[in-house]
């Protein structure tokens, strides 16, 4: 059992914050059914023929992260579902600590699971953070090019982060990136220059049969920097944040929980034949 210390430790803290939510007590107590998500009968209309997978980041779960987002695109008519992913054993509710390569073999699974509920061929996956990086691994290595139509990544950890510039430090302070390695794995992974990081690379951004989407912000505290959140590739579109709403300040952990202006835009990027033009009032919508 992993004590609660090791993952709270200074370092380790400030890694963590990569997609912290709402009170997670809540996770279980909401329960994403009663929210309208994560219902296996429902079954894409031919206005939205994919259901959509929904991927939390660091810390998050498939509850707490989703409570903006999962009803925002069910009310508009799309099948939801949501999958918690890279537990560490101890570690309740607060979840994607684990090998994010183990991790893309669960949303392997899940996504296998949905496709065979709903009856549709493929999928769309949005994912924030660590959720938006990890299913490229997915798609790449695991046969789900296949199977997913196109991922819209929120303020995904594409290549990494330093933290505005803090990981550099980590080679001064003995034994701290094997702190990092063994009891938050996905911490390390998500560093820039990990391993990880250069095997999903390696040959290009993209696979192609897939549309990716990815949203920044430049007010990213997590990821930095913020500009390697992009992709390059073939049908990619990076999007900022500020070109659509100059005023919107939303950080790291706003575009994936409440920001309405980011939530129409993954609507553009699922359906981009009835696309509308996101604005600040996007967020009155």
């Amino acid at each position: 059992m992993l004590p609660w210390k090791r993952v709270l430790r200074p370092l380790s803290a400030l890694l963590l914050t990569a997609a912290l939510t709402v009170p997670a007590a809540t996770a279980q107590a909401a329960g994403a059914p009663s929210s309208g998500w994560n219902n296996y009968s429902c079954k894409p209309s031919a206005a939205h023929p994919r259901p959509v997978v929904l991927v939390h980041g660091t810390l998050g779960n498939s509850v707490d992260n989703w409570l903006g987002l999962a009803p925002y695109l069910k009310v508009r008519g799309y099948c939801v579902f949501s999958l918690d992913y890279g537990q560490l054993e101890g570690v309740p509710f607060f979840h994607g600590l684990g090998p994010a390569e183990k991790s893309a073999g669960q949303l392997k699974d899940f996504v296998d699971k949905v496709l065979a509920a709903t009856g549709a061929a493929e999928t769309d996956v949005v994912g924030h953070s660590q959720g938006g990086m990890m299913p490229r691994y997915y798609l790449k290595f695991l046969g789900g090019a296949a199977k997913v139509n196109a991922l819209v990544g929120i303020a995904p950890s594409n290549h990494g982060t330093d933290l505005n510039g803090f990981t550099k430090l980590l080679p001064y302070f003995p034994g701290a990136a094997d702190l990092l390695s063994k009891n938050t794995p996905a911490l390390a992974d998500q560093v820039t220059g990990s391993a990880f990081l250069a095997k999903l690379n390696a040959g290009g951004d993209t696979v192609s049969g897939v549309r990716y989407t990815v949203i920044a912000t430049k007010y990213d505290e997590v990821v930095t920097p913020w500009r390697s959140q992009y992709l390059n590739g073939p049908d990619v579109r990076n999007v900022l944040l500020q070109d659509l709403c100059p005023v919107d300040l939303s950080e790291h952990v706003a575009v994936g929980l409440l920001d309405r202006v980011v939530f129409h835009e993954v609507a553009n990027a699922l359906d981009p034949g009835r696309a509308t033009p996101t604005t600040c009032l996007s967020a009155f919508e």
